[in-house]
Order: C-alpha cells, then structure tokens, then sequence
C-alpha cells in the first residue's frame, strides 16, 4: 500500500501460509471440471474485462508526454485496443506535495485545483487535464475507477497540543478553504498520530479496533489515524467526500486502500452508501493467509471484490524457485479459486514491485502468471502498467488478452492427472460462439509434450500465442500431444472463431434523444456521444448538442443506421471543452423503423 512517505509504516505485515507444493504423480491424461463464475466482480464488469493499474510508484511529475493524466489520456485508445476494459487511476487529490504519490493525503477535495502544499497541480496534474484524461478513457468505453485513501491523513497546516505534545493535526486547507466542503480536521478526529520519535505513536483515543489476524491486521497504519468507530461526522463526511468524487471524477468503481487498517463496520457503510448503481468496488486487504482472506470477505458480506494477495505470494514462490518449484500448486490456486466472483487476480502492482514492506516482485516466469490470470474462469485480472510498458511486456499482455476475449469461455478443467512439478495443464471448453482453449505453462528448463484428453475433438489447435510452431490435432476423444517450449507457455486454440455476419442494414431511423438532467449552470449544455460517426464516434468534440429549450429535458433528433447496433452516452460539456460524463455502463440500442424516442433519466 505505502511506501517512502515521510511518516513511516509501524511495522512489517506478519507472513501467513503458502500453498504447499503436491508431490509427484503418474501422468494421467483426465481432468477435473471447474465450477464457472458467471461473472467477474459482484457487480458491473465487462464480460472477460481486464482491468490495468495505471500507474506505479514515482511515475513521473511530467516528461515529453506532459503530465501523467496526460499520458494515460494519450494512451486510451491503445489500451482499448489491447483489451483493457477499466483504469485503475492513483490518487487524484493533494499530498503533502507535487511529489506526493497521493497515500500522504493532505486534501481529499484538491483534485489539482488549489495552490496548496507548494503547487495547483498534484504529482498527476490539474483538475483540467484529469478530466480530460477521464474524457478521453470513457470516449473509448473504459471504465475508471479511483484509489480511495480513507484510513489517515497526513501534512497538517497547524499543531494542536494534545496532552502536552505538539502535533501537527489542524488541517484548515487555506488554498481550498470552504469549497466543497466546509468540514475542518483537528485532533479530536483522530485517534492518534505517527509523530512520536523513532516513527511511534501519540494516541489519546482508543484505536478503533483491536488486531486480529495474528496481529497482521491493525488500526494505526501511518498519519493521523481517522476515527471511524463511534465517530458520526467523520463517517458522514467521508461518505460525502466518496459520493461528491464519484460525480466530479465519473466514476465506474473504486480501490479501496488500507481496508485491513479501516474499522471493518464502517467499510460496509461507507460501500451501502457510495457504491450505488453498479459500481464496482475492489478493497485492499492484504491478508497473505487465504483463511484471512476469506474471513475478511464474510465481514464485508460480498459488498467488495478483493485482491488475490495470496495467489500473488504463489506467483513469487513459483519466481523465487526459477524452475524447482512444483508447478502443481497453481492448481485450485489462491482466493481466485475459492471466491471466483469476488476476486482480483494481479501479478504485481505498485507496491510489491517497489521497495518497502510489501516489496515482493514476480521477477522470473512473469508472464506464465500473465498466462494463468488471463485464461481463467474465476477472477476478475488486474495488468500493472509497469510490466506493460517499462518492463516490455505489452506485446504478450496484449495477445493473451485477444486470446482471453475470442477464447476463455465456457466450462474451465483442471488436469490434476496431467501436470507435474514443471508443467501445468488448464483449459476452457468453450460455448456456442467461442471455441475455447488449453493452456499450458512451463517453468522447466527443457521443451515438454503433454498428452491431454481436451473438450475439443478431431479438432486441429494452434498456439495463438506464436510461442509454439505448428499444430495439433486430437482424436475422435479430444485426446493430442501438446507441446510448450522451456520456461515458457503456450495457449492452443481449436481451428479459428470464424466471422460473424453484421445484421442487415438500410436507410435510417429518426432517434429522438430525451434525458432529463438538472445538473448543468451557465455556459454548460448536454450533449449525446456514441460508438457510431453520426454520434461522433467516441470523440468529445464531435458529440451532438441537445437543445435545453424544455430543460431540465434536454431533447435532439438525429439520423441513425438501421439495424445497426450503436453505444451511447449523454455528456455534459461547456465552452472550454470540460466534459463531465454520465455514470453506468453504455447504453445500448438497435434503431429501427422510420422514427424511434429514447426517454430517459442521467444516470
């Protein structure tokens, strides 16, 4: 979670159990079927959608690209492209200063627009480049969800004596003052601080919890510790700050960080509260123990996915082994496999990539992770942009994500039978439009053949990774000798997924567009923008302007293709390009007919 801030983390996070590793077995060629999640996430997730954390610890302040929402919005369309279907973004709000990564929370309500701390912009930039970023992800239908830091604050503007002891804990925000909100901070919000010498503690009221989990969870994390715990305002007032970011930012969903340290009650209300409408929640629970994991799942009643921290530990077991690790343990692996709907699956993120108390990289057999994450049922995959980008590994990220969106359907088997310490054998049958896959992952130091009864028969495969040369063809019982290189992967796929036939098409319909919205002033209008050129083709720019004559509906009517399926969104947008977009997943119709009315309500 944390890393180089100033105030210090208070201790290392203990170590829970690992996954053993199997012993050897006979090479049988069966399989056992796995229960199929229906969806990834407990709420509105794109089917087989990838999400990508966009950031890393120490991104640049700004390079030849400018700042870093404009590099993520430069950078939309090509994450579209290569399967990328949700944003992650860092914290958007003031630090301590312009080089704060946002965990050191100075102003929740300081999205780049006040001369606080030393600067207007955040690490990330200003409020107008973060919601042209916002513009560009959800004009290409990415999903954006925001890190929301809830658990402490940090860089106060003024001390306060509390028992005999100045602490800097007054936070008065004179750049921002009573925009937004009014609400002030003083050490009576705050159970204690982290400004005692040597990084200990000052508290003068009880902790909101006491720990648990062999001690691997606890209240006082770092800064000043946020009183949750029969503190009325203080939950009142973040839920507010949650539901004010969530329309200022267009949220989709949310990263809940620290949760582990966060009075687990008021996580709940907080979620009743902010998460409405479909969106998306993941939390930060960093319980290295499954058992832990799935306790903290029950507490939170299914309101939030959660990462799949001990899978990542069984990544880094299968790294740090580079090639004598029994590669059985990936089998039924990890909190993936015992809360499918509610897991995030991930490699590495900012934290175990970074030095520091999670430090704990994937370094060899990356993309064998990459490999298991991105064809499995269960799970909802989360790619870093550092192994995207700076580690050179978009290239593969991005056909597996080709393969995951044509192929990783249908009923997925594990060979329990088949694999052995060095190779790992998983696949997915299939459904009525999507042809499957087997995959296969090698951390063994020579080239390896399985034969494999597969859910494809007399079928011809090629591994559409490009890993593995030529082709295979299985039996009359779905059984074939497949091949996968040293310390490598292979994904074979059954014959080709074919085209579809668009619906026919002919002339046009008259769509009359009517959406009732009280949200605009002065100078702001609301405006449709879709998937198709007569609704601007995603292009903020090319959006059309509904008239306000009959506010607060706003009403236009524009000529659409027949029979042709379009995507849509109302935006609204003022003369300096500002776009604020509706919440929710894209709207979806056919037009049909001469003439068609759309009725509906800004969501």
């Amino acid at each position: 979670m944390k890393a180089k801030l100033t105030v210090a983390l208070s201790g290392l996070l203990a170590a829970g159990s690992l996954l053993s590793s199997c012993s050897k077995e006979e090479l049988q060629p069966t399989a056992t079927a796995v229960p199929q999640a229906t969806s990834s996430g407990q709420n509105a997730v794109v089917t087989n959608g990838v999400m990508m954390q966009a950031f890393y610890w120490d991104v640049p302040i700004s390079n030849a690209q400018g700042t870093w929402w404009q590099v993520l919005g430069s950078k939309a369309a090509e994450l579209k492209a290569a399967g990328i279907t949700a944003l992650w973004l860092p914290p958007a709000y003031k630090g301590g200063s312009q080089s704060d990564v946002g965990y050191g929370v100075y102003d929740r309500y300081d999205l780049g627009e006040f001369n606080q701390k030393g600067s207007v912009a955040t690490r990330y930039g200003t409020i107008g480049q973060l919601q042209t970023a916002i513009g560009a992800m959800k004009g290409q239908g990415l999903q954006v969800y925001e890190d929301m830091v809830m658990n402490h604050m940090a860089w106060a503007d003024a001390q306060e004596n509390v028992n005999g002891n100045l602490v800097y804990t007054k936070f008065n925000f004179p750049g921002r003052g009573n925009t937004y909100s009014s609400y002030k901070w003083g050490f009576n919000n705050f159970t204690g601080t982290q400004q005692a010498p040597n990084n200990g503690w000052y508290q003068w009221k009880s902790w909101d919890f006491q720990p648990y989990a062999n001690n691997d969870a606890y209240d006082n994390l770092l800064g000043s510790e946020i009183q949750y715990n029969n503190n009325a305002s203080n939950q009142t007032e973040t839920i507010n700050w949650g539901n004010w970011i969530t329309t200022k930012m267009s949220l989709d969903g949310y990263r809940l960080d620290a949760t582990k340290h966060i009075y687990t009650p008021y996580v709940n209300q907080w979620l009743d509260a902010v998460k409405t409408n479909g969106r998306f929640a993941v939390s930060e629970a960093w319980f290295r123990n499954l058992q832990d994991l799935k306790n903290y799942a029950a507490a939170t009643g299914g309101r939030t996915s959660l990462f799949d921290v001990p899978l990542h530990y069984t990544f880094q077991d299968m790294s740090n082994g580079n090639g004598s690790w029994d590669m059985r343990g990936l089998q039924f692996a990890g909190f993936t496999e015992s809360n499918p709907t509610l897991s995030v699956s991930f490699v590495d993120n900012h934290d175990t990539d970074h030095p520091g108390a999670l430090y704990s990289p994937v370094t060899n057999f990356k993309m064998l992770a990459y490999a298991y994450i991105l064809t499995r049922a269960n799970g909802y995959p989360c790619v870093f942009y550092k192994d995207y980008y700076n580690y050179g590994l978009g290239n593969q990220i991005k056909t597996l994500n080709g393969i995951r969106q044509a192929n990783a359907y249908g009923a997925a088997a594990e060979y329990t039978s088949v694999n052995d310490a060095d190779v790992y054998a998983y696949s997915r049958a299939g459904d009525a439009t999507h042809k499957g896959l087997l995959m296969l992952l090698n951390d063994g130091g020579s080239a390896r053949t399985k034969t494999i009864t597969t859910p494809f028969k007399s079928a011809t495969l090629t591994d559409k990774t490009g890993n593995t040369g030529g082709t295979v063809t299985t039996d009359a019982n779905g059984t074939g000798v497949f091949p996968v290189n040293a310390r490598s992967y292979a994904v074979w796929v059954p014959g080709s997924t074919g085209g579809t036939t668009p619906p026919p098409t002919g002339g046009t319909t008259a769509v009359s567009f009517n959406v009732t919205y009280s949200g605009t002033v002065s100078g702001q209008d609301v405006y449709v923008l879709g998937s198709t050129a007569q609704l601007g083709a995603w292009n903020t720019a090319n959006a059309i302007k509904l008239s306000g004559a009959t506010y607060p509906v706003w009403k236009g009517t524009i000529n659409l293709t027949s029979g042709t399926s379009v995507q849509y969104k109302y935006i609204r947008k003022d003369a300096a390009g500002n776009v604020l977009y509706e919440g929710g997943a894209n709207r979806t119709f056919t037009p049909s007919g001469s003439s068609q009315t759309r009725t509906e309500t800004w969501q």
